[in-house]
């Protein structure tokens, strides 16, 4: 179960220091005690080893479930991108850029993916697609709607004024 390649029955008997075909019995009949019982994975032998799979009939929900459950973080430039769009939306990815000073394209495809941000139709003047924040970001937020976003003010230089005039 810690290995994420075949292990040869070999190898096995090596760690276990047991004679190579008495592992490879006691391989087959787990197998088949698996298979026998519908356990939700099998052990097979595979490309000259033996490894766990989740059982066909059980993968929809473990691959939910891993899917779900995922705790990746998002990356400095992911979260800076999530802010500037919660705060402008709809927001086009060129805004977006200008606001961050960087190209944004990635970023944005990598939120979309993952339902933080979503499409919100199109600019008139510019044609250029818009991007919100979807129900899912409000979710894992714990937020019922984005009137529950923080000010920006508290975060904000004192003199922003004087900020934005020498960036310029």
């Amino acid at each position: 179960m810690v290995v994420d390649v075949p292990v040869p029955e070999v190898t096995l008997a090596q760690v276990l220091e047991r004679p190579t075909h008495e592992v490879a019995a006691a391989l087959r009949s787990l197998a088949a005690e698996y298979t026998e019982a519908r356990r939700g994975f099998d052990l097979r032998q595979v490309a000259g080893g033996w490894r766990y799979y989740t059982r066909a009939d059980c993968a929809p929900l473990v691959e939910r479930f891993v899917r779900d459950g995922q705790q990746t973080r998002l990356t400095q430039a992911a979260l800076e991108t999530l802010a500037v769009v919660a705060y402008r939306q709809p927001v086009s990815r060129a805004r977006v850029a200008a606001v961050r000073g960087v190209n944004s394209d990635g970023v944005m495809r990598t939120l979309v993916a993952r339902g933080l941000v979503e499409e919100a139709g199109t600019d008139p003047e510019s044609q250029a697609v818009l991007y919100r924040t979807s129900s899912y970001f409000l979710e894992r937020l714990g937020l019922k709607d984005l009137s529950e976003l923080p000010e920006l003010a508290p975060f904000l230089p004192d003199d922003v004024e004087n900020l934005e005039e020498t960036t310029k």
